[in-house]
């Protein structure tokens, strides 16, 4: 699947969007990928994770486990880890950090790669990765249907993307004018509370 293809489906699902946003990460940008509209369509969701899957196969070979960070990274990785045949699992955040519950497991050994939805900075990327640490499985690297950062996060890992993207990203206390003329939303799933994943 080439990356106009990955973008298309996102414009036709309508997951393209333009304004003001405060991403998950804390920084503002004139675009958001909302990818829950993605998601809500198990077709659509298919096609992508299925590439996702092939471009992971041919830069790791075997996956046993697929790791995802709750919330936005369990759809994805669930279907991407039903095309490579692998376990899915996913990290929550318990007292702000992610950790492996609900009785999830690694075993040693076992080829292990982070799967998340959108990439910009990286950060929970890296928080899901150094939960993966603490198992004794092998972590080969991660992957995501976009990296927004244009090929620049690092995550001490090699990352796959379906496609790579330079979308401008700001600091609050940097905005272009016209961004700050617009008001501010913040769709993205960090902030959720506890109870979005009660035990």
């Amino acid at each position: 699947m080439t990356q106009d293809e990955v973008m298309q489906n996102f414009r036709e699902a309508g997951a393209l969007l333009e304004g003001h946003f405060v991403l998950s990460s804390g920084l503002h940008s004139p675009v958001f990928l909302q990818k829950m509209f993605i998601f809500q369509d198990p077709v659509r969701t298919e096609v992508l994770c299925k590439a996702l899957a092939r471009k992971i196969e041919a830069a790791f070979g075997k996956v046993d486990v697929v790791v995802s960070p709750a919330v936005g990274g369990i759809v994805p990785g669930y279907e991407t880890a039903r095309h490579l045949g692998a376990k899915a699992v996913f990290v929550e955040r318990e007292d702000g950090v992610f950790r492996l519950r609900r009785g999830f497991e690694i075993r040693r050994d076992a080829r292990v790669v982070m799967v998340e939805d959108i990439v910009t900075t990286g950060l929970s990327s890296r928080e899901c990765l150094a939960s993966i640490r603490d198992t004794p499985g092998r972590i080969l690297g991660a992957a995501c249907l976009i990296d927004r950062s244009g090929g620049n996060a690092d995550l001490g890992v090699p990352l796959v993307a379906l496609a790579t993207l330079e979308i401008p990203t700001y600091h609050a206390d940097d905005l272009p004018p016209e961004l700050a003329a617009i008001p501010a939303t913040k769709p993205g799933s960090r902030g959720l509370g506890k109870s979005a994943f009660a035990p």
